[in-house]
């Protein structure tokens, strides 16, 4: 740290209004809620109650290990669109098992679309796509070959109905005289269902119900899908692609199956993504993939791009579910308790700054103009996060931000407290500041790393609103570090400038009988004279 003479006190400041005034800027923008998203304990939410049973081959008993890896999955869904603080856990055992979701919030429809994508994920090559409208299929020229001729719809041939979807057959040509009568268009019709057996043939519509597909069996499942991930390309040309990655198995069959479609015409080199019985994309080959991984690309926008990684990441249950119950429930805890968790929090701050200004005076007050810096970062910060990443702020998380009370109170007891350690060392005011920091920084670091490193572990460790009381932790941790740095250090360089602060007083924050007056010899009046073998250190104040 340069001496204060030398340094520029103003210029951190004045970024730390640049960035303070921006972040303020973003979370009170107009026609936009300047307050941050309430958990299930606060305001309430949607519950939903999902039946599992096997998948089909795998009939029998549900287990323990196949339970929790439903909840598991669910969860990494669910928390996938932000700090969500939803609560899932299972219900019975058995036969008679059930899963129960509660989600804050009575208008999450992106998250109650995820959970009803709850069914086996699968890859199956193309063979026919129609457009999606019932008796009109339509061969987009350029994606898709000539309709076989047994492809055409008979003009008897029955609609199937919205229960019947996905359609499977032994064959295909069984289906081939549906294909093309499926009403895409409905929402009915793309609800989805029982997913459709991997082994046989399936006649299903897009999710968005742009089309319908005639599809092979399936040649990958889910459960061989490793890790997917939204990104640019490497080479960063062309916009969002969708990496995969596959296990030893799946790695071999996407060879197999690469190498015999990548030559076909179209639609026959494309392979349909399926999830519950609907096509969420249908990507084609342009060459044979060797390797365990792959790269889907599109006209893909950010938020496709993460929903399709999504879904590919996590759509692979042990399990298939069924939404049995969708209800309303009330809040756990309710405003009120907000409200009290709130005033709780004011008057332990009240009682901080308090103490803070009686004990330190002057540098008390640059204590509490510190704590009110952070609060107004940290509000902000949390309305920034609710809007843009789905944080949801519970009472845990509250708790979280009022225990950052104390750590960013232990930051300026340190710095100031080092301060008069130095003045006790016979330094004048201004001297004893910059050494005094020196000094302090090192411990002030340290201790907000242990603090960030127990929110950080804690967060991963654990699941629902303590992970909220994690993240707040954290969050003002590094709010603390922020201001420590950028505000309280500069402004108390500013102020020990100042000529009054030279000539000592109660007022000051430093004992009257501990402020050093100069002698004729140059030391401070009543500082312990230099001993022989130490050195007494000093920082020229430019």
């Amino acid at each position: 740290m340069a001496p204060v003479g030398r340094s520029h006190p103003w210029r951190p400041l004045l970024a730390l209004l640049i960035v303070t005034s921006g972040l303020v800027a973003w979370a009170l923008w107009p026609g936009t809620s300047p307050f941050p998203r309430l958990g299930l304990d606060l305001r309430g939410g949607t519950q939903v109650i999902l039946l599992p049973t096997p998948v089909p081959g795998q009939e029998g008993a549900l287990g323990p290990e196949q339970l929790q890896q439903t909840v598991e999955i669910i969860r990494q869904r669910v928390d996938g669109f932000g700090v969500a603080e939803a609560e899932v856990t299972v219900q019975g055992a058995g036969e008679n098992a059930s899963i129960v979701v509660a989600v804050p919030g009575v208008n999450q429809q992106r998250i109650a679309e995820s959970l009803k994508q709850t069914a086996l994920l699968d890859f199956r090559p193309v063979l026919e796509v129609t457009g999606g409208a019932p008796q009109a299929p339509v061969t987009p020229p350029a994606t898709l070959g000539p309709q076989a001729p047994g492809a055409s719809p008979s003009p008897t041939a029955p609609a199937p109905s919205a229960d019947e979807v996905p359609i499977t057959a032994d064959t295909a040509e069984e289906l081939q005289p549906l294909f093309g009568t499926l009403n895409c268009l409905d929402p009915a019709v793309r609800q989805g269902g029982v997913p459709a057996d991997p082994t046989k043939y399936a006649l299903t519509c897009a999710k968005d119900g742009s089309a319908q597909y005639l599809l092979e069996p399936a040649f990958i499942t889910g459960t061989e899908v490793t890790d997917a991930a939204a990104q640019l390309p490497q080479q960063g040309v062309g916009g969002w692609v969708v990496t995969l990655d596959f296990d030893s198995a799946g790695s071999r069959k996407l060879s197999e199956a690469s190498t015999r479609l990548y030559a076909n015409p179209p639609p026959r080199n494309q392979f349909a993504i399926v999830l519950d019985g609907l096509v969420v994309s249908s990507p084609y080959f342009r060459e044979p993939i060797i390797g365990g991984s792959a790269q889907i690309d599109g006209d893909f926008t950010v938020e496709s791009a993460k929903e399709l990684a999504q879904v590919l990441k996590y759509g692979a249950l042990p399990v298939t579910l069924e939404i049995a119950e969708v209800t309303t429930v009330s809040a756990t805890l309710g405003e009120d308790q907000l409200r009290a968790g709130l005033l709780a929090g004011g008057l332990g701050l009240l009682l901080v700054a308090i103490y803070l200004i009686a004990y330190y005076r002057v540098l008390g007050t640059v204590a509490v103009l510190s704590l009110l810096t952070a609060g107004i970062l940290t509000y902000a910060a949390i309305v920034v996060l609710s809007r843009t990443l789905g944080f949801t702020l519970t009472l845990a998380g509250v708790a979280g931000v009022i225990v950052a009370i104390g750590i960013t109170a232990d930051s300026f007891v340190v710095y100031f407290e080092r301060i008069r350690d130095e003045v006790r060392e016979g330094k004048s005011l201004r001297v004893a500041a910059d050494v005094g920091w020196l000094r302090a920084r090192r411990t002030l670091l340290a201790a907000d790393f242990v603090s960030l490193l127990a929110a950080g572990v804690l967060y991963v460790l654990s699941v629902g609103s303590v992970r909220g009381f994690a993240f707040t932790l954290g969050l003002t941790t590094i709010v603390d570090v922020i201001v420590a740095f950028m505000f309280s250090r500069p402004l108390t360089a500013l102020l020990v400038r100042r000529r009054i602060f030279e000539r000592g007083g109660p007022w000051l924050g430093v004992d009257a009988g501990r402020v050093p007056t100069a002698t004729s010899d140059g030391r401070a009046a009543g500082a312990r004279p230099p001993q022989r073998g130490r050195r007494n250190v000093d920082v020229p104040a430019g």
